[in-house]
């Protein structure tokens, strides 16, 4: 693959102009949408400019804990930038920085990123185009494969591509979720889809240097997080219900059997009424006899 295009004595490098892309994009999409829902702009371009800063931190910072054993060996790899950018520390960095922007501004956070979160996935979507073209974070050897420009001889799977598509489709279906439900909880929908994915992939990826614990990638362990985290929140949630609807049907069993004997007694007490009247009565009868 290519990553530099040479127009005169300007040079492009593909991975730069596509992560480019993919944050102006997402921008203005999310402007156009937010626009229609009453959304402030101001807010979505503080988000923006957040997530760019907390992302570059974050993915940094991540590789950085990933790469503790080798940094130990080769304390140059701290200020080495032209490797070492971890997606997840990215997500991770620009979420945490956008939403303290948002209560900073006090701004509804969520309301927000559920309507930025479908163009993140259009963002990293354009960013692994670029990691095609740079030839990094590439698949596994097969002998169908693209060589890629770190090996050109050795084709590999494009994996790039391939989570491309997937993050295509996460847009896509956010897209016409939120057409449905405006207020289907995106920022949710996309962390769940693309660690699922994500966990999929890794299996795939023939690069090195992403760190490996136990046997799986860092990705694969945040991942495996991110799924088990929701999946416990979705069962308390479910049990919570579940306690709540059986304490508001005895409550309901008690108020009607309270309402029961309430009648019961009240019926009771108006027979008894009656008793007596009817005996003032006889004897009122008998006195006049």
């Amino acid at each position: 693959m290519f990553n530099d295009i040479h127009i005169g004595p300007i040079t492009f490098h593909m991975y730069g102009l596509m992560i480019a892309i993919g944050f102006v994009s997402a921008l203005f999409v999310a402007i156009h949408r937010g626009k229609k829902k009453g959304l402030d702009e101001d807010i979505f371009y503080g988000i923006f400019y957040c997530a760019i800063i907390g992302g570059a931190l974050g993915c940094r910072l991540l590789y950085y804990i990933v790469e503790i054993p080798h940094i130990i060996q080769d304390v140059s790899i701290l200020w080495n930038f032209k490797v070492g950018y971890v997606v997840y520390g990215g997500i991770i960095g620009g979420i945490v920085a956008s939403f303290i922007y948002c209560r900073f501004k006090k701004a509804d956070f969520m309301e927000y990123f559920d309507m930025v979160m479908p163009e993140v996935s259009m963002a990293q979507g354009f960013g692994r185009l670029g990691c095609f073209f740079a030839g990094c974070c590439y698949g596994k050897p097969v002998g169908w494969g693209i060589a890629m420009q770190q090996t050109p001889d050795v084709p590999r799977i494009p994996i790039q591509l391939i989570e491309t598509g997937c993050l295509l489709v996460i847009f896509t279906g956010l897209l016409l979720l939120q057409r449905r439900r405006s207020h289907a909880p995106a920022l949710r929908i996309y962390l769940i889809s693309y660690a699922v994915c994500r966990f999929a992939l890794e299996f795939f990826r023939g690069d090195e240097l992403r760190g490996i614990w136990l046997g799986r990638s860092t990705s694969q362990w945040i991942s495996l997080a991110i799924i088990l985290y929701f999946a416990l929140a979705a069962l308390l949630t479910d049990m919570n219900h579940r306690i709540h609807h059986t304490e508001n049907w005895r409550k309901m069993n008690n108020e009607k059997e309270n309402s029961n004997s309430n009648s019961i007694m009240r019926g009771m007490s108006g027979d008894t009424s009656e008793m007596s009247k009817d005996g003032v009565r006889q004897k009122y009868r008998d006195s006049e006899r």
